[in-house]
């Protein structure tokens, strides 16, 4: 599977990331789903982190705002697509913690890394469950291009 993101939205969630470390930001992806292809992300939308002073290794968003945003994309006539946070100081690899939180099968969540304030490694993955068991399968991001698909 694939996820293309627009390069400024791309760009916008890695700088997310910058300007709230050394605390992980965290935000939703909405766009367009092609069970076969992957999805198109339309719109990043950065949120609030919702663990306050825990937020350094933890990012939540609150319920109510993640109402908010699932609104606002059906009036546009998409979907949420996927998930991002960021990791102050440590690889864009999902952890235990991640995985105990992702609740949205099918859905991507993307990693960026933060080394000392500078975003580098952004990954993607798509949560799956295989059985009775929730997994995450690393999906390749296209962003380099500029918007319509």
């Amino acid at each position: 599977m694939t996820l293309r993101i627009p390069r400024p939205l791309y760009d916008q969630l890695r700088k997310h990331g910058e300007q709230t470390y050394p605390y992980e930001c965290c935000g939703v992806l909405v766009g367009e789903l092609d069970r076969a292809k992957g999805s198109t992300v339309k719109a990043v939308f950065p949120c609030s982190n919702a663990l306050g002073n825990l937020s350094q290794k933890r990012y939540l968003i609150s319920p109510s705002e993640l109402v908010r945003i699932q609104g606002e994309a059906i009036l546009v006539g998409c979907y949420i697509v996927g998930f991002y946070h960021s990791h102050p100081d440590i690889p864009a690899q999902w952890s235990a913690t991640d995985l105990a939180g992702a609740q949205w099968t099918g859905c991507s969540y993307v990693i960026t890394s933060i080394e000392r304030g500078r975003a580098t490694v952004t990954n993607s993955f798509l949560l799956q469950r295989l059985e009775d068991t929730m997994c995450f399968e690393e999906e390749d991001i296209h962003h380099d291009w500029i918007g319509a698909s």
